[in-house]
């Protein structure tokens, strides 16, 4: 089964470009240990929060940007080795300095949960974190798939919930923290794909009017913690390669 490692962090916007460079140092690492796929999406609509936000899960400075990554792997065995080897990789210590606050990066495993169409190859990205109680597993996913049926609807092309599996505590920041997840919650890293940002803001208006009168108190989870923003590509290992 597929696997994921999800990642946030807040990256200061005049380093966009270095990013980018590291994200190209980063991918010949991360392939020749099993990863399949690398993809970064850069911050363009994030906004704040009344209880949570992406600003909020990674202790952002005003002058930092959010990216909202993951890594792809064939399955969790293949991730697991990978990280485990990659700690003694000459190659990952010769790396250059990292463009950002390493610290405050959040990180996990993810395995799918619900999938429907195409995962990536979008124009533009819905990142979400959030925390679900363990017994509503089943429950948040057969919700998954009712948000699909109107996500594609107005113009989505894919959707994916990943559910935590390795999901380490942090000192500074972590999944748990940024979604103040409670004792018997589990962090969730998802996206959903659109062709292009007016497709997914007229979505987006569309859905707040077909839901104005929706009880959300019957949702499997607590939606006032649940995290979202838009992000642009900004770096896609598949494109990487093609272009090769």
């Amino acid at each position: 089964m597929t696997y994921y490692t999800g990642a946030i962090m807040a990256v200061p916007t005049a380093n966009r470009q270095k990013y980018l460079d590291h994200c190209n140092e980063a991918w010949p690492i991360m392939k020749s240990h099993g990863a399949t796929r690398m993809i970064e999406t850069w911050g363009v609509d994030i906004p704040k929060g009344k209880v949570t936000d992406f600003y909020g899960a990674v202790n952002a400075k005003d002058d930092e940007s959010i990216v909202f990554s993951w890594i792809i792997w064939p399955d969790k065995a293949t991730s697991d080795t990978a990280w485990e080897k990659m700690m003694s990789d000459p190659a990952m210590a010769s790396m250059s300095e990292m463009p950002f606050d390493g610290s405050r990066m959040i990180y996990g495993g993810f395995e799918p949960v619900y999938e429907r169409g195409t995962l990536a190859d979008a124009g533009y990205y819905q990142g979400f974190i959030l925390a679900v109680p363990e017994k509503n597993r089943q429950a948040y996913a057969d919700m998954a798939d009712e948000g699909w049926q109107m996500f594609e609807k107005l113009g989505a092309t894919g959707m994916t919930e990943n559910w935590g599996d390795y999901v380490p505590h942090g000192t500074q920041t972590d999944f748990y923290r940024a979604t103040k997840a409670e004792d018997g919650e589990m962090p969730l890293f998802s996206w959903v794909t659109w062709p292009d940002r007016a497709t997914c803001d007229a979505a987006a208006k569309q859905m707040e009017a077909d839901m104005a009168d929706y009880d959300m108190s019957q949702m499997p989870f607590d939606g006032m913690r649940m995290t979202w923003g838009g992000f642009e590509p900004l770096f896609d290992s598949k494109e990487k390669a093609a272009a090769a």
